[in-house]
């Protein structure tokens, strides 16, 4: 049986990792994919909003000459804290379940790419999950279609295309600029009336130079109700029109997958939808459970980020530590 088990490799999940290192713990970690996957899946040639320093774990340093680090830079700091940290990684494995046994234990049911089913039990657990594995979904006839995606990555195989952005945010909008330079035809369509307050000061001049000069069509208090192959249903107040279109990007933002807290018997607040917790100590009302990073947040998974999720790994370790005095 293992001591402790973390469910993510992502940056909250490695932080409480080396955190419990630190205390003289080696704790497993459970990962569906790769680690940091959720930042391998952000746009490829994204810088983050935060500096360096508020990105580190485990008091590594991370180091680069500029301001704002890129995705690459990341995907290689956190790899690289993983590594040298020899902390113990069990990769494309997939938690399926997690049940508290008669002893005080959890058993954890595990699936791997093949779906060869295992268990595995631990005394503590953490759930570190991300949630880029689940977008917020349309509910619209043609989402399933192979012309939409709710990621973007990069703009260049877009190049000559019409291409419809759903979202106003700034995921949106620097996907909607990186189209346009990459000669797309790029409309967005937005259900709010007016931009976001939440796009970057020093993009939204530009951007708005941008629509002013008809590079970029920008649809206000506006939904696509429909996709076609060719073309998409775009309804403005009472009235609709046809688009011709190529492809849909519906960069509607994500949510946490709740099933494997749910699984264990966590129940989630009724007001903020945000699983039941300790904010202390992170522990769930599951003796010996806790969550860690955006497994932590409500409905709005955007109200915890990396700097604020990797400090959760040293609360962690710390109750962990003072429950075997």
């Amino acid at each position: 049986m293992e001591e402790i088990i973390i469910v993510g490799a992502g940056p909250c999940g490695l932080s409480a990792a080396l955190e419990l290192q630190k205390l003289g713990y080696a704790p497993l970690i459970i990962e569906k994919y790769s680690i940091a996957h959720s930042i391998y899946l952000y746009p490829t040639y994204m810088h983050f909003f935060s500096t360096p320093d508020l990105l580190e774990i485990g008091g590594i340093p991370f180091t680069t000459p500029n301001e704002k680090p890129s995705r690459l830079e990341a995907l290689h700091y956190y790899r690289n804290a993983a590594l040298r940290s020899k902390v113990r990684i069990q990769s494309y494995h997939t938690v399926q379940s997690i049940t508290k046994t008669d002893n005080g234990s959890f058993e954890l049911q595990l699936s791997d790419r093949f779906n060869n089913i295992s268990m595995i039990k631990a005394r503590y657990v953490i759930v570190a999950t991300g949630y880029f594995d689940h977008p917020n979904m349309l509910g619209i006839p043609g989402e399933e279609s192979a012309k939409v995606s709710h990621y973007f990555h990069e703009a260049h195989p877009y190049s000559g295309t019409k291409v419809a952005v759903i979202g106003g945010s700034n995921s949106a909008i620097d996907a909607a600029m990186d189209l346009m330079r990459a000669g797309a035809d790029v409309t967005i369509v937005y259900r709010g009336e007016g931009f976001s307050s939440s796009i970057k000061p020093w993009v939204l001049p530009v951007f708005e130079s941008m629509i002013k000069k008809g590079r970029i069509k920008m649809l206000f208090g506006s939904q696509i109700i429909q996709i076609h192959d060719q073309s998409i249903l775009v309804r403005t107040g009472d009235n609709e029109q046809l688009l011709d279109n190529d492809f849909v990007l519906a960069l509607t933002g994500f949510r946490p997958d709740r099933g494997l807290l749910a699984s264990a018997g966590v129940q989630m607040d009724e007001t903020s939808t945000a699983p039941i917790h300790n904010p202390e100590t992170m522990e769930t009302p599951i003796p010996g459970l806790f969550i860690a990073g955006v497994a932590a947040s409500g409905s709005d998974a955007n109200e915890v980020f990396i700097e604020s999720g990797r400090l959760h790994g040293g609360m962690i370790a710390r109750r962990i530590a003072e429950s075997n005095l």
